[in-house]
Order: structure tokens, then C-alpha cells, then sequence
């Protein structure tokens, strides 16, 4: 993915994520499966909505229009979630419709620390 990524430019599921986080807003998506570097919504991902009080809480005005260039934290995001391949997404925090942070899972091949113990 390049700076001038378009959201007609995703696949499918990559889409439904952008989607997803701009009808959220606010909140969470937890427990992501991620296989073959895409987002995998079946199972359902559980979906946590943070409620303003007094706020705007509605979906992003974006969620209405067919396309348009993403942001650079939605690009970051997509690209760790293709960088991954297969595995599992904790947690996607979104904030004003965009991923602010993401916890990933980690197999203990991947993190170079062996199972069940410590380094050193």
C-alpha cells in the first residue's frame, strides 16, 4: 500500500474493516482473526461502542462515501494486518473513526522468546 491508498482500492474484507471502524467511531474491535493477511469477520469480532456523553456519537460521514484516500493510521493498520498473515488482533482502538492503537497477539516463534520462559 502506497500514501495514496483509496478505500475502492482494498479488498473486500479490508474494506469492511475501514468500514467497521468509521460506523464504530469510538470504541474497540477485539478478537480479530487474521488469515492470509486479511480480516476475518466469522466469527464476529466483538465490537465495544464508546459512548460520548454529550459528544458526537454517530457514525463518520466518510462511512457514506464510496471512496476516498486514507489516512495514514488506517494504512499503517492494514499493513500490519497483511504483515501478520495469519493470527489474532486483541484489540483495535479506534478513535474518531481511525485505529489509534492495535494489540496483537504473538506466537512465542515470532517474538524470538522462548515458551514458557524467560530470556537471559
Amino acid at each position: 500500500m502506497n500514501e495514496l491508498t483509496t478505500k475502492l482500492s482494498l479488498s473486500d474484507s479490508h474494506r469492511s474493516l475501514v468500514e467497521l471502524m468509521q460506523r464504530l467511531n469510538f470504541g474497540r474491535i477485539e478478537n480479530l482473526t487474521i488469515r492470509g493477511g486479511e480480516p476475518v469477520f466469522d466469527p464476529a469480532p466483538t465490537v465495544i461502542q464508546k459512548v460520548k456523553i454529550g459528544g458526537e456519537n454517530g457514525p463518520r460521514p466518510e462511512v457514506s462515501c464510496e471512496d476516498f484516500l486514507l489516512k495514514k493510521q488506517t494504512i499503517e493498520l492494514l499493513e500490519t494486518i497483511t504483515d501478520l498473515r495469519e493470527g489474532m488482533v486483541l484489540a483495535i482502538d479506534v478513535k474518531h473513526g481511525l485505529p489509534f492503537a492495535i494489540e496483537i497477539e504473538l506466537a512465542g516463534a515470532r517474538t524470538g522468546i522462548p515458551q514458557g520462559g524467560r530470556r537471559g
